[in-house]
């Protein structure tokens, strides 16, 4: 009893002097490291709670090791249920709790994050974790494991949300979709592309979480908008509703888990449409609600009912075929977002690119420059730019356009405000814009 005493009174002491210095940690289990060799892999999940067969998945993907839990408020909630209450046998598991950013520079947190076989991202502020992590050794050393050591990752809610390459990093707060179908280009509407977690298979994807309460397919939509309008970058959008999990392996089929048919447990994998010859939104600038129709078919979208055994499956080598799901469409018209029956994708390639003749530009709205980037302009030679600029009646308005590394430059800022159309060679490639000044 004297040495269970002493042992508490120690790690007492430990989390005192760990939130002087930035952190308070929480450990369960064998003190030794145990090197094993994870299977890798990413588990998404909704929030509100854990799906456990979900986590028994991570679980399982750390075959014996050691796991970190990594967050920016709460406790050791996470300790007794990740080591003892599923029945999955690990080495440890650790929970450590940032108290400010100081944490993300101490030895001691780094060394943490090296012996982990898999790291979970608790709930919170996702802000948090984007202002204390980013662009510091944490996020280093994550992508480090994953890249290299093959450990597994995971998140719920707030966790999840920062997991894609893009992602809503709420640093002016959260928004409701109302706001963001609403109002696009809101202070809260913020995708942002600044390199943070390098996940496989979650590269150009913006995550979301909460999807039935509140509701947040229009806010995610308007996300995939910006992204599409502001970077000239076709992303796609993975959500889970909560106590739903998306857990996707090394060859990058994701399993949906949940508890359907008892309850609606859902996951959505979205993508503006690759049928289209131009699927940008036909309205998305500021003090304009959202516009993204085309026929009603901007967006594909797969839902899928998680199962306890997840057999319900997307693939995310194509992103058009899936396993037990349903494929639908949604669009917005004048801030109102829509479904209805759909149809897979029906594309010669990949289906999160577009089709060959259509040319990205950005950033959209513009107020000086437009870019096109060279990536879909291969072998233009300076003499041969053949860019070309019209107005919504077809008159074609003079702008001058040159070769800057990778891209082409187009000088708009003689363009009155207003809506165009950007054409080169002859028509093979064109895209809409917006001029702003």
């Amino acid at each position: 009893m004297k040495l269970r005493l002493c042992c508490v009174f120690a790690l007492l002491l430990e989390s005192i002097s760990g939130f002087t210095q930035g952190f308070t940690s929480y450990f369960t289990g064998n003190p030794l490291d145990a090197v094993t060799t994870p299977s890798g892999g990413v588990c998404l999940m909704g929030g509100a709670g854990e799906d456990d067969n979900g986590m028994k998945w991570f679980l399982e993907r750390v075959n014996g090791g050691d796991v970190l839990v990594l967050r920016a408020s709460g406790s050791d909630g996470y300790n007794d249920y990740l080591y003892s209450e599923l029945g999955i046998d690990i080495n440890s598991v650790e929970t450590i709790v940032f108290n400010n950013p100081n944490a993300a520079n101490l030895e001691e947190i780094h060394n943490r994050i090296m012996q982990a076989e898999g790291i979970w991202l608790a709930g919170g502020d996702q802000w948090d974790y984007v202002s204390f992590w980013r662009d510091t050794p944490v996020a280093s050393l994550i992508n480090d494991g994953i890249a290299n050591r093959n450990i597994v990752i995971g998140g719920t809610s707030a966790g999840m949300a920062v997991l894609g390459e893009y992602y809503f990093s709420a640093i002016n707060g959260t928004v409701t979709s109302t706001t963001a179908l609403n109002i696009p280009y809101s202070t809260s509407v913020v995708v942002d592309s600044t390199s943070f977690l390098q996940v496989p298979y979650l590269e150009r994807v913006v995550t979301d979480t909460h999807y039935d309460d509140p509701d947040r397919k229009g806010r995610h939509t308007v996300f995939l908008a910006r992204a599409l309008t502001d970077y000239g970058l076709v992303t796609r959008g993975i959500a889970c509703e909560e106590y739903t999990a998306v857990c996707i392996d090394e060859t990058g089929t994701a399993k949906v888990f949940g508890e359907y048919p008892d309850h609606q447990d859902v996951a959505y994998f979205i993508i503006p449409n690759c049928e289209l010859p131009n699927p940008m939104p036909e309205v998305c600038a500021p003090n304009n609600a959202l516009e993204w129709n085309h026929d009603g078919q901007a967006l594909k979208v797969y839902e899928v009912n998680g199962t306890t055994n997840g057999v319900n499956t997307f693939d995310l080598n194509t992103w058009g075929t899936g396993q037990g799901g349903t494929w639908m469409h949604w669009h917005v018209v004048d801030g109102t977002l829509y479904e209805s029956e759909g149809t897979a994708p029906n594309c010669p390639a990949n289906t999160s690119e577009v089709a060959a003749d259509y040319l990205m530009v950005y950033p959209n709205p513009t107020s000086a420059l437009l870019h096109l980037p060279l990536t879909n302009l291969a072998g233009i030679e300076p003499g041969g730019l053949n860019v070309h600029v019209t107005d919504n009646v077809g008159r074609e308005l003079p702008v001058t356009a040159q070769l800057s590394g990778n891209r082409i430059e187009v000088n708009c800022s003689a363009l009155p405000d207003g809506l165009y159309q950007i054409v080169w060679n002859q028509g093979a490639s064109m895209s809409r814009f917006q001029v702003m000044h």
